[in-house]
């Protein structure tokens, strides 16, 4: 469950809770803009906003705003905060929102919204003299691109910017296919697993990830993947893998990945060739699939494969060799 989704369920049941969000960052800190922890009336539920004394601080402030069910705004310059801690001194300054849970219709039905995945703003007051304030606008594709939170210019509100994690789509619910897809998941993806054998495609082995006991054509034509999207190809043999990459290649996917050795790449990809599929498409494939670190275990390979997705990820094209 997400966090947002879990301040919804807290919200809606009554019971007390704040949230603290990362609104503003200045220079070197261990935590980017928009980090969300959640508190209960008894410390940290979930996230995180920097660990160490800084958390210990945030956690005692969101105390208090429960209980006097006012939000606070307090900074940490982290030269002083880390040094005694860990002996890092990160020279940033972060400013943190505490906001007490509230039952406020408008709330409540804001968290809901910010819990559904849906791209969006979501803006809260910073000062609530007259009530709770928490709003949310839905995004279009152009104006997803931005800081995740800010504090408005006119130091009345602050802002987060909520864009959906990208869709991965592993294809093989094998050992190596299931552990790329929990590691996936456990990285912030949204992942969708897909095998044809139903005592593979079990969702009981995949909490927390979509499960389509489908075939290929069938789960492609559902899932639509696109530019935005990722597929790993990790299937019992290489008939059905160079089935997929064959409607692959005829689809515009942001990253395609297939597990293999270099020997099995110059093997499909030729026969791929032969069959007509796109050159440009075909080279983009990843070949062995993943980064190198001499991963050999179905876990050391997922953690390989998610490094590679975390980096098509975050950093910009030219970064990502």
């Amino acid at each position: 469950m997400n966090l947002w989704a879990r301040a919804f369920e807290l919200s809606r049941a009554g019971a007390p809770g704040a949230l603290a969000t990362i609104a503003h960052t200045a220079g070197s800190t261990p935590v980017p803009a928009g980090s969300k922890m959640l508190v209960g009336p008894s410390g940290r539920l979930e996230g995180s906003v920097g660990g160490g004394c800084v958390e210990s601080d945030v956690i005692r402030v969101a105390l208090a705003a429960q209980e006097a069910r006012r939000p606070s705004l307090v900074t940490h310059h982290l030269n002083a905060d880390l040094a005694g801690d860990v002996g890092l001194s990160c020279g940033g300054t972060v400013r943190i929102f505490i906001e007490p849970l509230s039952t406020d219709r408008e709330y409540v039905s804001t968290l809901a919204s910010a819990a559904s995945g849906t791209a969006g703003l979501v803006t809260t007051a910073i000062d609530w003299s007259e009530g709770p304030y928490k709003t949310f606008a839905a995004l279009s594709g152009a104006d997803r691109a931005g800081p995740d939170a800010h504090i408005s210019d006119d130091r009345r509100f602050v802002v987060e910017r909520l864009v959906p994690p990208p869709r991965v789509l592993v294809f093989g619910a094998g050992h190596v296919g299931a552990a790329i897809a929990r590691a996936a998941a456990a990285a912030g993806f949204q992942v969708t697993v897909a095998d044809d054998r139903p005592e593979f495609a079990d969702p009981a082995r995949f909490p927390g990830v979509a499960v389509r006991p489908q075939l290929p054509a069938q789960v492609l034509a559902e899932f639509q993947p696109g530019p935005a999207d990722a597929v790993v190809v990790a299937t019992r043999g290489h008939r059905n893998d160079a089935e997929i990459l064959d409607r692959l290649m005829r689809l515009a996917v942001g990253y395609v990945g297939l597990l293999g050795s270099e020997r099995k790449r110059a093997v499909l990809l030729k026969a791929l060739r032969g069959a007509g599929a796109p050159a440009a498409p075909l080279s983009a494939v990843r070949v062995p699939v993943g980064i190198e670190i001499g991963a050999v275990t179905p876990e050391e390979i997922a953690v390989s494969v998610t490094a590679e997705l975390i980096a098509w990820r975050r950093l910009p094209p030219v970064e990502r060799a």
